[in-house]
């Protein structure tokens, strides 16, 4: 039941995480600075205290208590993340929903799903996390890797077929969709996005602490990840906040948070729909990472986590056309794609049955 609910938490977690772009199309005449960063004042600084307050009070003295090094490296690993996810929406910028969230999520899968047991592996881990040793020495830590590794063959084959499309669509065509298309930008910053993101895993690996002192404090482990959430979305505000600002003050957009020249209510809306929708794709990721940690392969989390969001922006690709010209070779091959993703995530649930 435990792992039901655990691909059911991923799943609702991916799905937001997949369409919080969706709102953001809704904003007119601002920059994408500026309706970035309002919703990330919701998604980094309003919303995750609110969430934590209401599924773990007193968490803020879990969080008072804590060792000041946790707090710091977790920080830091929120703080190098907002650099990813700051990349990660110029990525969706110039290449589009689905190309630009297989290539960075490809690589954000790699780096956040193995690096951590390989971590333990050098370090040593203080709780029940496997090391690299120990997961392949289990049938099911092999089966659940053999998830993994399908899943990046998935993300590898949307890719390619991102690159396909890029090949054979006029520039104008591509443009339809993504008025800003720009490949060889939005490849370069995409693998950028892709290593940095990966951090998010490493935060909530050096936040185990502070998890485990609000289980300890009688709260249901069910929402032990939401303090540590505060701390690490505080890093990445404070990356992003810098930029976005840096850019309203070259770019001369600062105006656009007050110009009424543009629709202000409808901006800061949708601006917070998107904030909140993104917030939630950790809400329930931490729901279901609890579940898996209880079984020992919590680190497959990371993996499932980036499957269910490839599956659903590169459906939203495909409702919001941007395949749209495409030969069929180019939609055989995404189709076989998004399958491949979907097929590992039935792997990896089936891995993680077999260690429960």
């Amino acid at each position: 039941m435990q792992v039901i609910l655990g691909l059911l938490y991923h799943f609702i977690g991916g799905a937001a995480s997949g369409s919080f772009y969706i709102p953001y199309s809704k904003v007119k005449k601002w920059s994408w600075e500026s309706y970035w960063i309002v919703g990330g004042i919701f998604s980094w600084l309003l919303v995750p205290p609110l969430g934590a307050w209401l599924t773990a009070p007193g968490y803020t003295e879990v969080l008072a208590n804590a060792e000041s090094s946790t707090l710091l490296y977790t920080y830091m690993m929120g703080l190098l993340w907002g650099i990813g996810g700051l990349t990660f929406g110029l990525s969706m910028r110039y290449l589009g929903m689905s190309l630009g969230m297989a290539i960075a999520l490809g690589l954000c899968s790699a780096f956040g799903t193995l690096i951590p047991p390989i971590f333990y592996e050098i370090f040593g881990s203080q709780g029940n996390e496997k090391t690299i040793t120990e997961i392949f020495s289990t049938t099911s830590g092999q089966v659940t890797l053999f998830g993994v590794f399908l899943c990046l063959v998935g993300i590898a084959i949307c890719g390619k077929a991102g690159i396909m499309k890029e090949k054979e669509m006029p520039d104008e065509q591509k443009k339809e969709s993504i008025k800003e298309f720009n490949f060889s930008k939005g490849i370069l910053v995409a693998t950028f996005s892709g290593i940095l993101s990966a951090f998010m895993a490493f935060g909530y690996a050096t936040g185990k602490p502070i998890a485990e002192a609000t289980v300890a404090s009688g709260i249901d482990p069910l929402w032990q990840n939401n303090p540590v959430l505060v701390v690490i979305l505080l890093g990445g505000l404070t990356s992003n906040f810098i930029w976005c600002v840096y850019l309203n003050f070259r770019n001369k957009t600062g105006s656009d948070y007050t110009n009424p020249q543009t629709p202000l209510l409808r901006n800061y809306f949708f601006s917070a729909v998107a904030g909140i929708t993104w917030y939630l794709q950790f809400f329930f990721y931490g729901m279901g990472e609890s579940l898996f940690a209880e079984s020992g392969v919590g680190f497959t989390s990371w993996t499932l986590h980036m499957a269910f969001i490839i599956i659903i922006s590169n459906l939203w690709g495909i409702y919001l056309k941007e395949w749209k010209g495409a030969s069929k070779k180019t939609m055989f091959a995404i189709v076989l794609g998004i399958s491949t993703v979907i097929l590992s995530t039935v792997v990896v649930g089936y891995g993680n049955y077999l260690a429960e």
